[in-house]
């Protein structure tokens, strides 16, 4: 990885304050400000509970500790569907090994009958994979999901009319079955990998995601050709925008590019990424934005190595075919 300079610290939204019709006003103008200039911030006051929140942590850890067979027995390349267990190493981004090991988890919804004119991205929807030797992971982890989707669907409406559209603009693209993908990830310290590479440089591919971190440091974001240390702070989750909003306001909001480098020797780092995204047979709209703010949107980025699709499903599903080629060959070698 590249040693660019540290720069800047993140801003710190309370969200009581959108509830506030006092104070509503000047949260959408530090939304905007927080998503223009960063494209990340931390989140206070979200109204998830301690006790949820140490809950998760503690439950992630204890299946992080449980032996390898028992984690292997779900591991991802069993499920078509790019659910369960991934050891550290098994996960690439941009070609590169990511050093953590994690486990996935969607919405738990039906398998999809598959016939010659079903969408390819239909395969991504099926059951999740649960441990036998944890039974507790599966209730907790989507409590979480159930929670962590009823913020993002508020910050979604929060940005809608910071954006100057009606607050449910974005509800057909995803009420009938939004994308929730949640992961609980350890990154090892550098002495078990050999490399400072926990993930990647990338960007997110949903509308927002919400990050739990847990006490280690280790998440950078990108910005004027430094990193910002998103160090962890107590309460708090990071927010990042994702690229269906930046298609969505033509680039007025960016996904912004964001790394995670691999602790010191003898620490670990714990976090648990929630992803909320639109319904994978959705085309994502192009907003109508207010003349102030529809001068400063310069168009979504474009590149080559990574093209942005409005399909929905066809955006996700190249993201975890190149992720993930162990399920992309197993499962899917036929999109390949």
């Amino acid at each position: 990885m590249s040693a660019l300079p540290k720069t800047d610290t993140l801003p710190t939204l309370d969200f009581r304050r959108y509830h506030d019709p006092a104070e509503q006003e000047a949260f959408f103008e530090d939304l905007r400000h927080a998503a223009r200039t960063y494209g990340f911030f931390y989140l206070s006051g979200h109204g998830v509970s301690e006790q949820l929140q140490r809950d998760i942590v503690a439950v992630s850890k204890r299946f992080f500790a449980l032996p390898e067979a028992d984690k292997v027995a779900v591991d991802m390349a069993n499920s078509p569907h790019f659910r369960g267990y991934t050891r550290a190493g098994w996960e690439r981004t941009r070609g590169e090994a990511d050093w953590r090991e994690q486990f996935d988890v969607g919405a738990e919804r039906a398998v999809i009958r598959q016939d010659a004119t079903t969408p390819p991205w239909s395969r991504l929807q099926g059951p999740n994979q649960w441990p036998d030797s944890l039974p507790g992971l599966k209730s907790t982890v989507l409590e979480w999901q159930g929670e962590l989707t009823r913020i993002a669907i508020e910050l979604l409406q929060a940005f809608a009319i910071a954006l100057g559209q009606d607050k449910d603009v974005f509800g057909p693209i995803y009420e009938k079955a939004p994308n929730q993908h949640l992961k609980i990830i350890r990154y090892p310290g550098r002495d078990a990998t050999g490399s400072d590479q926990g993930v990647g440089a990338h960007k997110d591919s949903g509308f927002l995601t919400l990050l739990l971190q847990d006490v280690q440091g280790g998440l950078q974001v990108e910005k004027d050709g430094g990193w910002i240390d998103a160090t962890p702070v107590p309460g708090t989750f990071i927010i990042n925008i994702g690229e269906i909003l930046e298609l969505a306001s033509n680039g007025y909001l960016k996904a912004t590019v964001h790394r995670v480098v691999s602790p010191p020797s003898g620490k670990d780092r714990l976090s648990v990424a929630f992803f909320f995204g639109a319904d994978l047979n959705a085309n994502v709209p192009l907003l109508t934005l207010p003349d102030d703010l529809a001068h400063e949107a310069g168009g979504a980025d474009t590149d080559p190595d990574n093209p942005l699709f409005r399909e929905v499903g066809r955006n996700y599903l190249k993201g975890r075919l190149r992720s993930h080629p162990d399920v992309a060959q197993r499962h899917h070698a036929d999109l390949l």
